[in-house]
């Protein structure tokens, strides 16, 4: 239960004038208000389509629905006194959990006398002459203010494929992304599930138990470490808060800010054995540290392999049926090439009697049906549809809010041909609009608190630098995003991870969408120091004025 009352949508006609303009009320825009209201002494408004604080997990409501990263970094690193409030109560904390804890920071920092919750953008567009943009929501009204902070998240627009006949099914159909805050009662139903990515394996065990009977709708066969989720003791709540400040420099300096040391040996530098002792201690352990084995296993593809052939054992040795476990063996793509799930209980679904599995590459969903789902072999009969299938991820979120930027530059023209920004944080021709974690940033390929702290960061001191000099116009030049562009495309192919034809990184969950990999591989570590020599250096590669 929250204490504090968020401000009701005015809907009147007259503009609404702020400092800043900030969309979205997750990890980003709470903490880019706290920092814009609290420490430059702003005008703030953030504006939230949803009628809570919480991002992309407002949304995320599906059953099994959790983060990826351990609850003792899956949260704020500024606030220490926060921290030693807050208790988690599992290694994973559950939807459930994550929205308590940003509800109790938002009533801990007084947060919500500046969100405004109800409240769509429709658009938003700048205004040359007076270095201003003018932001229209979906019910009436109309913001004016300097700067405009999206802080959407990667991962907040649904994907729902454009099956034939989806209007005509007689049954109910749900986007895990978008999940009725009053559940769903599965007993008794005939379930489909489309999708098996990182979503669908936490999903599949669960809606098993629930149902008569779950049909699966596999893509790709994927890989899956075990989480080993349990809940968190008292004493480790206890040395997390004794090792604060460890903990949090461990996570900056990393590759992919999460609090453990890669690796420095190679995957093939060591003998089978070694390396099966190794891989051993990490399966027990779970989650994704399993990746921080060795340090090429997204480099090397012979190192890869390795790993690969591994957990491939280990579905083997999981799943009983010879015909199910060729379907569910992952053969197209290298370990961690796509978002490397983890799992409770996933491969260990199929072992039941009232699940089956439906490979796609062997028979295509040709339509849904008043009935079900009709593939090029046979119709499946169900009840309910539920769509895995992941999000318009990086761009989708920004290109919904239709932004257009200097002498009316549209956004989807400028990312036509796939996302171009510098650093992630602006796109040329698009001034004073700042993207939290937006493409070309590393984003989805860390823990993302951590890599939202930094924008959020970067951002407040670029703002504090422009009105202590008295600029109010900052713009990303055109050069500098191209050679943005060109960083983020060697990162990427120092790795495996473009290998991987099917991965949403790449945008291929979304027809018709560009094939560009989109957040920067390079590591956290080396994207902070990045940033901070172009502030160290008067902001090279941007234009204010």
């Amino acid at each position: 239960m929250t204490t504090q009352s968020i401000i009701t949508p005015a809907r009147d006609a007259a503009p609404h004038a702020f400092d800043a303009i900030i969309i979205g009320a997750g990890f980003s825009g709470l903490y880019q208000l706290h920092k814009l209201r609290d420490e430059l002494g702003l005008n703030v408004r953030v504006l939230e389509k949803g009628a809570g604080v919480g991002g992309t997990w407002f949304w995320n409501r599906y059953p099994g629905a959790r983060c990826d990263s351990e609850s003792y970094y899956y949260c704020y690193s500024f606030n220490k006194e926060i921290e030693q409030e807050w208790s988690w109560s599992e290694r994973y904390p559950e939807h459930t959990e994550i929205r308590k804890y940003l509800n109790f920071v938002s009533d801990r920092l007084d947060l919500r006398r500046d969100i405004q919750l109800d409240t769509e953008v429709k658009s938003a567009a700048f205004d040359d002459a007076s270095n201003t943009w003018k932001v229209e929501t979906v019910g009436g009204e109309t913001f004016l203010t300097r700067f405009l902070i999206t802080a959407v998240g990667c991962l907040s627009a649904a994907n729902v494929p454009k099956f034939e006949g989806l209007e005509n099914f007689k049954g109910a159909w749900y986007h895990t992304g978008n999940w009725p805050h009053e559940g769903v009662d599965f007993a008794g139903k005939r379930v489909g599930q489309i999708g098996t990515g990182s979503t669908g394996i936490q999903l599949a065990p669960m809606l098993a138990g629930r149902s008569q009977h779950l049909t699966i709708f596999q893509r790709t066969a994927n890989y899956s470490i075990p989480a080993r989720n349990r809940t968190v003791t008292p004493e480790e709540v206890d040395l997390t808060r004794k090792n604060y400040d460890d903990v949090w420099r461990r996570a900056r300096s990393g590759t992919n800010g999460h609090p453990f040391t890669m690796s420095t040996r190679s995957a093939v530098s060591v003998t089978d054995e070694e390396r099966r002792t190794i891989y051993e201690k990490a399966w027990e352990r779970g989650g994704l540290r399993f990746r921080a084995s060795f340090k090429d296993i997204l480099e090397n593809a012979r190192a890869n392999e390795t790993a690969s052939d591994f957990i491939r054992e280990k579905i083997a040795d999981v799943v009983k049926d010879p015909a199910l476990l060729e379907k569910l063996t992952p053969r197209d793509h290298g370990f961690a090439t796509k978002r490397p799930p983890i799992d409770s209980g996933y491969f260990e679904t199929f072992n039941r009697d009232n699940v089956s599995l439906v490979d796609l590459k062997a028979e295509p969903i040709v339509e849904v049906t008043e009935k079900g789902i009709r593939t090029t072999k046979q119709e499946y009969e169900l009840d309910i549809i539920v769509f895995a299938t992941g999000f318009d991820a990086f761009t989708g979120p920004l290109l919904r809010l239709n932004l257009t930027g200097s002498n009316g530059y549209a956004l989807k023209q400028a990312w036509a041909a796939g996302p171009r920004t510098y650093l992630g944080l602006q796109t040329p021709k698009f001034p004073n609009l700042f993207t939290i974690t937006g493409p070309g940033s590393p984003s989805v390929l860390c823990n993302m608190p951590i890599a939202i702290e930094q924008h959020v960061d970067w951002i407040t001191t670029c703002i504090r630098d422009m009105r202590a000099k008295g600029l109010t116009r900052i713009e990303a030049e055109p050069a500098a995003a191209e050679q943005w562009v060109e960083q983020v495309n060697a990162a990427a192919n120092a790795t495996l991870l473009p290998m991987a034809s099917s991965s949403w990184y790449l945008g291929a969950n979304v027809p018709g969408k560009p094939r560009v990999f989109m957040p920067y591989a390079g590591g956290f570590a080396r994207y902070t120091d990045i940033c901070n020599d172009v502030t160290k250096s008067d902001y090279r590669g941007f234009t204010r004025s």
